[in-house]
């Protein structure tokens, strides 16, 4: 019987349901010493919507990726190595710094559409 209702649950979606999605992308954001991505300034990166960020933490000192400001909050472990992954279904924008040494010093938005 539970076979007869899958299939007809199968037969009752719409065209182009049954297609395969895009697989979701990784993006990649380094977390150094003071700065997300690059060394000077706020960047900003953008992701689509089920896509993930990976922190990598490439610094000597130790960081962590905390949201501030947006449709979700998360925060990462506080480390000096390692990754930490995130994936977003939200959209909107986020703020995220890294809590030890603040918005001034070390922050980004990430943009998820």
């Amino acid at each position: 019987m539970r076979r007869t209702l899958t299939a007809a649950a199968l037969v009752a979606l719409p065209a182009g349901v049954l297609a395969v999605p895009a697989l979701a992308a990784t993006k990649s954001v380094a977390i150094g010493d003071n700065y997300f991505v690059r060394d000077s300034g706020t960047p900003t990166v953008t992701i689509e919507r089920g896509d993930t960020v990976r922190f990598r933490f490439v610094g000597q000192i130790i960081h962590n990726a905390t949201v501030t400001k947006g449709p979700a909050k998360f925060k990462s472990p506080t480390k000096t190595s390692g990754t930490y992954s995130k994936r977003l279904i939200r959209r909107g924008t986020y703020t995220i710094v890294c809590t030890i040494h603040g918005a001034t010093d070390q922050s980004m938005r990430l943009r998820v559409r």
